[in-house]
Formats: C-alpha cells, structure tokens, sequence
C-alpha cells in the first residue's frame, strides 16, 4: 500500500522502560500529538512504531515528547539504512540526548507577584535552567533542567540567595510504578550508567521561634555545617524544616540540639525514610512514614492571628509606633520624641521590606520592595517621618492581608491531602495489620469498615458499600460499589464492609495525580499573565526614567524646588510597580482552577481555562461521551401469542449464562422489572449468530436474523415489519423464539446519559455557534442519538482520520473544542483547540486539556461558564489595574496625590483584584 506523500513511519529504539506501562505512557502521549495517526509501543523489543503527518510534524518533535517523559531515543537498527563501508563497525557510538529533568518546590517569603518575577529571573539566568515559572498564588515554583550540568541544590541554593526559602520539593517524574512494577524486572540497560547513593534518612520538623524568612536562613545555614547533613530546607511561612542526613554520620538528636543551640525550638517530628537504591544494605531503613501535610493559617479575620503571628505583629507594633508619634505631635512634644516612635514604626515595618529590596539590587532590578525603600528614606531626608512610617504601615498591611487571603486557595489543595489516610488496614497471612500507607504494594488486600476512608485506589474483590466520592468526582450522591467497581483513595466508606484489591500504590493514586495536577494547573501561565509579564517589564522603567526625569529637569531648567520635585518622584517610584497588574491574572486562575477541582472539573493550566472561555464550537464523540457505552434495552415487542413479560422472561433465562453485553443487559432489565428467571438445559453458544435451550422439551432460541434463518425458521412479515422498524431507529434487535416462530423481539441501543441533554441544552444557552456529534457508528444509530439529545448536526461512519479531518475544518469558523473519551479520539483531541476527557481518570488525565473526573457531562457547560466568568474576571482586573496606574501617574506628575495616597492605591487595587480575583473560588454550579 503506498504511502500518502505527507505521511511517513518511523521506528525508534526506547531505553528505559521498566514495565508494559511505560510503553502505555509513551503510546497514549504520542498520540496526543498533532500529527500522529498511529503508535505502537513494544515494551518487550523496547521498540516505538509512529506514523505521522509530516506536515504537522517533524522527527524531532517526536523524539523529543518520548525525551520529555523520561526516556532515551535512538534510531531503531531496522530502520538504519544498511549501506555500511567496511570501515563502519557495528559498534556505533549513539548520542542520547539527556531528558531534562522537571522540578517542583514550594517557596516561602514571597510577599507580591514581583518577588516570583524576581525568583523566576534569578533561576533563569543559571546556565542549564531550561525554563522556570514561579507562582505567587500558589508559592511554587516549576524549574526545567539539564541535569548534566546543573544540580538540584545549586538550584535551591540560587533561590536562598535571592532571600526566600524552600520546601517541599520534588522531582517531577514522568511516569510512575509500584515497586511491585519494577522490582522484580531483571532489565540489563547497557547503556544506562546507575549512580547508586547511599541511604539517607529524611527529617520534617515544625520550629518554633522564627520571626522572619532572615531567621528561616540563619537555622538552614547552621544545619548545612554540620557532616552528614544534605538538602536543608527551612520555611518561615509554615515553619517547617525539612532535610536528609546520612544516619551513619550524625543523630536526629544532634540536629534537634543544632537547632535548640540557635535559639529556637521543634516539635512535631515526622522522618520520611528515602530508598536511594534497592540494595540490602538499605533495608534496615525500608519503612515508611506518614509525610508532613501542610500546616494550616489562621484567619485574618481572626484576633489571635494579629497577636499570635510575627508577621501581624510587625504590623502592629508599626501602627502603634504611628499612632504614638501622631499623638506626640498633638500633644506638642519635643520632635525627637514624635521621630522616635515614627523611627520604631519605620524600622519594624521596613527592615524585611529593605532586605528584600536589597536581594533585587544584587540582581540589577527593581521590584516594589527596593522602589518603596527608596521612598521611605527619601521621605525621611526630606523631613515627613509621618508618611514614611505611614507608607510602611500600609504596605506592610496590605501584603499581610494579600499573604492570608491567597491562603485560603491553597487550602483547597491541602485539604484535598489531607483526605487521604496515613495508615491502611491490610490482610496478610491470616491476619489483618495497620501500616502505612506508603509500605502497601499492588496486589495487597485493603479491609474497609463503615466510616473509614478508603486508603489506595483499587478494585473491590468483595462485599458491597455505598461510597462517597465528592471529594474526587464532586458527585454529591453516593454511589454503590460491589465487586469488581473501583474506588479511589480519599473517598469515604459509607455502609458496608469491602475487601479491595489495591491497583496503584500511594504516589500513584487518583487523588495524588489530581493534587499534582492542579499543583501544577494554578502555577501555568495564561496568556494574559504572559502579556502582563512582558508589559510590566516595560513599564517599570519607563516609570522609573519618568520619575528621575521629574526630580531632576524642573530643579536645574526651571529652577522649581529640589524638595518638592524630589518628593514627586518618590510617589512615582511608588506607582512604578505593577503589582496590582501583575497579581490581576494569577488569582483569578488559582481561585478558578481551585473552584473546578472542587466539582470534579480538572483544567490542565491557565491556558485551557483562558480557552475554553473563548469556545464557539464543540464536537462530540458519541459512545461513552453522550452515551453510556454499554447497552440498554430500549423495548420488548410481542408478536401477539404471549406478552412482553413472557418474552422478557424467556430472553433473560436464556441469556443469563451468556457473558455477551447484550445478553448482560436483558438480564439487567428483567431484574429491575422484578421477574424472576427460570434455569434452562442443554445449553449452547452459537457465535456470531446467538444462543439456544430447552425449558422442557421446548428448544427456545435467543439471537439475530441469521440464527433463525440458519435454523429454517420463517419470518412473518408482520416480524420484518418490526425488524425493519427497530433498525430504522438505529438500534439492535434480538430476536426470541422457537422452532415454530418469532415469540417477540427486544430492541437495544446504547443508552443515553441521563444529564447528556440538559448538558446540551445549557451549552445552547451559551451560545455556542455550533454542536457537532462526531461517530463512527451507523448513520441511524447517529441520527437517533442527535435528536434525542437536541444536536442538529451529526457525522456519521467516520474512522479516527475522519474525526481529525471534521476538527480541522471546524476550526476555520473559530476557537474549537472536542469532547470525547480519551481512547479512540487521541488525534481528534489533540487537533481540537481545546480538548475535554470524559471517562477513564487514567487515560483522560494523559490526553485532555480538561478532565471531568466524574463523567457528568453537566460538568462540561460548568466548565465553560467558569471559563467565560474568569475570562471577564481577567479582564476586568487588569482594566481597574491599568486605568488605576494611569490615573496615579498623571496624578503624581503634578503633585495632586502624596506618598500614603500612592501606597494606599498601590495597596487597596491589590487587595481589590485579589478579592474580586477570589469570587471565582466560590462558583459552585452554571446557576451560581
């Protein structure tokens, strides 16, 4: 068969596949691509066959996705052109391109969107960073690297420099096992060089005494002098520690002293033992251990807070310093006295404010820390110690509250965490134990009891319960499990007793791909933020130069007063950072993306959100998306000489020792219809024709046209009547009878979902252009199903090529969504603008830009309306933004607004963005 010109079939050789998984991975992400027809993945040759559009794809695009993942790639030896000289030996020398390694880690001290600017452009100007993104709204940062030439400590390290703190951290892997995947494999990778590290234990602790993200340094830089000592990580905002020591070199004992001996205390110990390698030499320490979960925040809202927390302490004592000057200078006090307690004000309020200003000079930019210092003190020289300490007072008020209020959007994702239990009751041997979560293999038997919370994904091997399930699907009523239903990690045991067979091991589990996920969805980039990125980057300095210009030109050309056009300048030094404008975007997608995770709605990043908000078309796949993928029976016809009941009852006891799916579904719908089912003799399977057996000495036969026709059996025209009648309704007919005639006949279709038409009909209220049902089923069946569900336009017959094709054409007339299942629509999804997953948790989370966790299409019109509401919630954050910004410039060129009027604008448009950014966190269903 030849080839279309454009399109071609590469083989490649895979290193660094551990089990049938990997291969599954790389497979479903190749076929993500645009441009992939087909891939095929052999993990036992470790060979990938891809055919691709040329077109739309070029080689390297493919060999770098499979790099991305984790993997070596290298040409496969079949697919090398064998026109080797003598001089060419077997023994090629192949350069492997190292896969770039992915890290994720949480950062502590960042007080605005400036100082994730300033994190992202330090780390983005050590050589081998290949990209990095630092969220202020969730604190945390995202690094690329090549890890050949650049280590993960240094990159840490870089972040201290800058003056934050970190933790949590971990790399990102593409792809995850169970031990029970890859610890029995005997793999021998030639050409893989394993470093094996010793043992190493790892220590979370709380600390206690910590005033500021300085003292969060001071004990990170005592514990990394001590031996034995690695990766010490210590955050303020949760004042918690973390860090891996060698136990043969130093006791948990010595550290907790280091720590007490720099003048703080610890408490809550939890050691999280880390394998490095799989040798006996390690097994001493293969236990596992709960992992610290985040520590929650008090309210602002809350009184203890202001006095129990450094940092509202600090704002406290700087409002009493301002209060007890103000008072000074009512009273008619000497003036020392009044600069003495605004001096206490400006001091306690300024000195983080100043360090962090300081960290930014060292890196030749000016955030809102440096550009306010430089006012404060410019204030002072000019003699307005009140403004000064007042501008401080402010500021320092205005971050505190900003600090609190993101949060509560990051309790979402602890909250999330916190679900999931630390311990789970397994049965080994003869005999049920309690042990952690983390020490549970694939394969091991889990007890649930009513109230308990189910520990690992798995499947149910016995006994029936209801489960709750909200917190991963969002679906408010519980749903029945019995055997052979999965049930996820997080959900609660409602009823009954279940055993279950785990499926994934704890860092594998639904609920910890959904924490990763949004992790990684409310630290993504819109392409707002971006253009609000590169505009604050230009704006700053401009302002910058404007402010110099002003406290310069009118004194010396025009003779004006120094003080009063230096004064000027300090208030636009004020108004030159665009924190407003840089936060506008990022709260509203952190609040939104929190808000749709809640409801079961994944969205894979600020981009897919911003999209879906601009949607004017969807196509649909129909099986397993607007129907249920499995057969329902629609009716029961009789042909007069016994009642529907009869014929139900006949099929059913036929059909009940058939494993086929429509045998299962008459069986079901008997069942619900509460009749009872007889046992019949002398059973046979006919394949591909249908069954047959006695009840007595009657052989009764259940099946299709063929069956009857191959038996001798005549159909009446009243039958193919009824025949032609069911099929012209696009549905499957079995027929039942016996060797004297046609008794009736059952009419099954694949069911629709029982939401897919109110999902319709809200999309229709959006107004969407156009709704296009996309299938390879038969035309009736297509015409059938898009009426039922109120679509005008369907295509029928079509092969996944001819899914593509409809995409590409469908995106002519606007932005383009398709919503399927994940499985045979890999090329429509990936051709589609935005692509949405219903079905299968696994594969959805690997295809889709938006995921519906709990298959409800309803989910889908939710999900475009948040998308439509954040996109307006954008937009009007950084309109007030830029409309307030250009006021105050004006504004301050002419001395209307002085340095606390600056401050409380610059401050109070913050806060308001902010808040109107965390309405969105509250969007709960399309009628909210």
């Amino acid at each position: 068969m030849t080839q279309t010109p454009s399109l071609k079939t590469q083989l490649l050789q895979v290193d660094g596949m551990d089990c049938g998984s990997c291969a599954k991975t790389i497979e479903a992400s190749l076929l993500s691509l645009r441009g992939v027809t087909e891939a095929s993945v052999s993990f036992a040759t470790a060979k990938v066959k891809v055919s691709y559009d040329t077109k739309l794809l070029s080689e390297t695009e493919i060999r770098n996705r499979i790099t991305a993942l984790g993997y070596t790639v290298k040409l496969s030896d079949e697919a090398k052109p064998h026109n080797h000289t003598h001089c060419c030996h077997s023994d090629h020398t192949h350069v492997e391109v190292a896969p770039a390694k992915k890290l994720q880690a949480q950062i502590g001290g960042m007080d605005c969107g400036s100082c994730a600017k300033t994190v992202e452009v330090g780390l983005q100007q050590i050589a081998g960073v290949l990209s990095a993104s630092v969220s202020f709204a969730t604190g945390r940062m995202q690094v690329s690297y090549n890890s050949q030439i650049l280590s993960e400590t240094a990159i840490y390290d870089r972040v201290r420099a800058l003056g934050y703190t970190v933790e949590q951290s971990r790399e990102v892997k593409p792809h995850h096992h169970s031990h029970s995947c890859s610890g029995n494999h005997d793999h021998e990778h030639d050409d893989h060089e394993h470093v094996e590290v010793a043992c190493a234990k790892k220590l979370q602790v709380k600390v206690n005494g910590m005033d500021c993200g300085s003292c969060a340094k001071t004990i990170e830089v005592g514990l990394q002098q001590m031996a034995g000592v690695t990766d010490v990580s210590v955050n303020f905002a949760t004042e918690r520690l973390q860090l891996s020591y060698d136990p043969q070199l130093i006791s948990e004992a010595a550290i907790y002293d280091r720590i007490k001996g720099l003048g703080y205390t610890v408490e809550q110990s939890l050691e999280v033992s880390e394998r490095h390698n799989t040798h006996d030499d390690c097994d001493d320490h293969n236990h596992a251990h709960p992992v610290a979960k985040p520590t929650q925040k008090r309210d602002p809202a809350d009184w203890k807070f202001w006095i129990s927390n450094r940092r509202g302490q600090s704002v406290i004592l700087a409002g009493v310093g301002l209060i007890l000057g103000l008072l000074a200078q009512y009273l008619a006090l000497p003036v020392w006295i009044a600069r003495g307690f605004y001096g206490i004000g400006i001091v306690i309020a300024g000195y983080p404010i100043a360090r962090a200003g300081l960290f930014e000079l060292r890196l030749r930019r000016a955030d809102m820390n440096l550009l306010m210092t430089i006012s404060v003190i410019g204030a002072v020289i000019l003699g307005d110690w009140f403004e000064g300490t007042l501008v401080l007072f402010l500021f320092s008020l205005g971050t505190t509250l900003q600090i609190f209020t993101f949060g509560r959007t990051r309790n979402a994702i602890s909250a999330l965490m916190d679900l999931t239990p630390s311990t789970a009751t397994v049965k080994r041997g003869n005999q049920e134990v309690t042990v952690p979560v983390e020490s549970v293999q694939v394969g091991e038997i889990l007890t649930i009891r009513p109230g308990q919370r189910v520990a690992l994904d798995g499947v149910v091997i016995s006994g029936t319960s209801a489960i709750d399930q909200s917190p991963i699907t969002g679906e408010s009523i519980p749903e029945d499990k019995e055997r052979g239903d999965t049930v996820y990690a997080g959900t609660l045991n409602q009823s009954g007793f279940l055993e279950v067979k785990v499926t994934h091991t704890s860092n594998d589990t639904t609920v910890a791909k959904i924490i990763h996920l949004v992790e990684e969805a409310q630290g993504s980039r819109a392409p707002t933020q971006q253009w609000v990125d590169r505009f604050a980057e230009v704006y700053t300095p401009i302002v910058i130069l404007i402010a110099i210009a002003i406290a310069v030109i009118p004194p010396l050309a025009f003779a004006q007063s120094f003080n009063v056009w230096l004064y000027r300048a300090l208030v636009m030094l004020v108004i030159a950072c665009p924190c407003a404008l840089v936060i506008s975007t990022p709260v509203s997608i952190v609040s939104a993306i929190g808000a749709a995770s809640r409801q079961g709605v994944l969205f894979k990043g600020g981009n897919a959100l911003e999209t879906a908000g601009r949607l004017t078309s969807l196509a649909f796949d129909k099986t397993g998306t607007l129907t249920q993928g499995l057969p329902v029976v629609q009716e029961v016809y009789d042909l007069g000489n016994v009642s529907t009941n009869v014929v139900l009852q006949i099929a059913a006891s036929l059909e009940q020792l058939s494993e086929h799916p429509l045998a299962k579904a008459i069986v079901a719908n008997a069942r619900l219809e509460g009749i009872d089912l007889e046992t019949p003799v002398n059973f046979t399977a006919l394949p591909g024709k249908g069954i047959q057996a006695k009840f007595g000495e009657v052989l009764y036969f259940a099946g299709n046209r063929r069956l009857f026709t191959d038996s001798g059996i005549g159909l009446s025209a009243v039958a193919e009547s009824l025949l032609a009648e069911i099929e012209q309704l696009g549905q499957t007919p079995v027929l039942i009878g016996t060797t004297q005639g046609l008794l009736g006949a059952i009419a099954l279709s694949d069911g629709l979902r029982l939401e897919a038409t109110e999902a319709v009909r809200q999309l229709k209220r959006f107004g969407l252009k156009r709704l296009v049902m996309l299938t390879g089923d038969r035309t009736a069946v297509a015409k059938q199903i898009a009426q039922e569900v109120g679509i005008t336009e369907y295509r029928a017959e079509l092969l996944p090529s001819d899914k593509l094709q409809a995409i590409e054409q469908m995106r002519g007339s606007g932005v383009v969504g398709m919503v399927g299942d994940g499985i045979n629509d890999a090329p429509a999804l990936a051709a589609a603008d935005i692509s949405f997953a219903v079905g299968g948790i696994d594969i959805a989370l690997e295809t889709a830009d938006v995921v519906l966790v709990g298959s409800d299409l309803r989910r889908l019109a939710y999900a475009v309306d948040l998308s439509r509401r954040t996109v307006l919630v954008i937009q009007q954050n950084v309109v007030f933004s830029l409309v307030t910004k250009g006021l105050f410039l004006l504004l301050g060129t002419f001395g209307f607004v002085g340095l606390a009027i600056a401050v409380l604008a610059d401050t109070g448009t913050s806060l308001l963005v902010t808040a109107n950014g965390m309405r969105l966190f509250r969007t709960k269903t399309v009628e909210d």
